[in-house]
């Protein structure tokens, strides 16, 4: 460690590791950030606040740097499995932005790497932290056994490198986005998912899909409704959660939440506090790294989503039949 600081390794300092380098400097007094690694380091790095930071042009370089304490990669997933492989055997605890992995195989191996080398894995599933889905999550208990939930989640199209899909496996918006919201699915209800239906504009690998239609079920009996697309309007993202005793709506990009009872009488209305979600997982990550205890939200939990995702895959190439878990290795 650094001055009694946790010494932090970022891998990807694009649009959205920058956010999280930010957080690191500015927000997260336990941590220093101690070495970036970027595809062009002759560009070299600096941060406003931040002293000199080392840049590295590979990951090796920097994971094995030893003012590194943990490995934190926010880089597009195909790449994600070897810096799993290397973190595992430096021994150093990593946070891995989602998806895990590009496919399910590449998924279950950086937990099997983790877990083989006994070293921590955490998954930036970070819509979990989101103050919203986390109060309506707590609002289980009035809603009753779970019947049904519904999600909605739009986010713009955006101009993007030429080879942006192929860092996703020439998969799209369902990988990208959607995964947030398969997560949810398993976060909210606390169960596992039975089977996946799932309808796309465009199938992978021949062009990455815009649009995703798709329907689980879960072990518990929960029927779930899911809708991810890239749109030319603005990001939308609602849900509504149905149990046998009422149902919550809520719609966290307005930050609004309503509780309503099985008779239609609503029963609660919030809106909710501003999120900061990335400075969030990263709280919690060098809180499990700091107490030596499980992380919050680990990488069999981000297996999981990709697991789900590839069954939509699946039923999407098979025009949309059912695909039932766990998938077999």
């Amino acid at each position: 460690m650094n001055q009694g600081r946790i010494g932090v390794g970022l891998i990807g300092v694009g649009r959205h590791g920058l956010r999280y380098a930010q957080h690191i400097v500015r927000d997260l007094p336990t941590a220093s950030l101690s070495a970036v690694c970027r595809r062009h380091p002759e560009q070299g790095f600096e941060i406003p606040g931040a002293p000199s930071v080392k840049v590295y042009g590979e990951a090796a370089s920097l994971i094995t740097d030893p003012m590194v304490d943990v490995v934190i990669a926010v880089t597009p997933p195909i790449f994600s499995l070897e810096i799993c492989r290397l973190a595992a055997q430096a021994r150093k605890p990593m946070l891995i932005e989602k998806p895990l992995g590009a496919t399910l195989a590449d998924a279950c191996a950086s937990v099997a790497v983790a877990r083989e080398a006994a070293v921590p894995l955490m998954t930036a599933q970070t819509l979990r932290f989101d103050k919203t889905i986390q109060h309506m999550k707590l609002l289980q208990s009035y809603i009753g056994r779970s019947q049904q939930l519904n999600v909605m989640f739009h986010i713009e199209v955006r101009n993007t490198a030429s080879d942006h899909a192929d860092g996703y496996g020439k998969r799209g918006a369902l990988l990208e986005i959607g995964i947030h919201v398969l997560d949810l699915v398993r976060f909210m209800t606390g169960e596992e998912v039975r089977d996946v239906r799932c309808t796309m504009d465009r199938h992978p690998p021949s062009a990455p899909e815009m649009t995703a239609s798709v329907h689980l079920t879960t072990i518990g009996g929960t029927t779930c409704r899911i809708e991810v697309a890239r749109v030319l309007g603005s990001r939308a993202g609602r849900a509504v959660w149905i149990g046998s005793q009422g149902r919550v709506e809520a719609d966290w990009m307005q930050r609004r939440i309503r509780c309503v009872d099985d008779t239609g009488v609503e029963t609660m209305n919030a809106e909710p506090p501003p999120s900061q979600t990335v400075l969030a997982t990263l709280t919690a990550f060098l809180q499990a790294v700091t107490n030596n205890s499980s992380m919050p939200i680990t990488g069999e939990d981000g297996c999981r989503a990709v697991e789900i995702a590839e069954a939509c895959y699946r039923s999407a190439q098979a025009g949309g039949k059912p695909v039932t878990l766990p998938l077999p290795p």
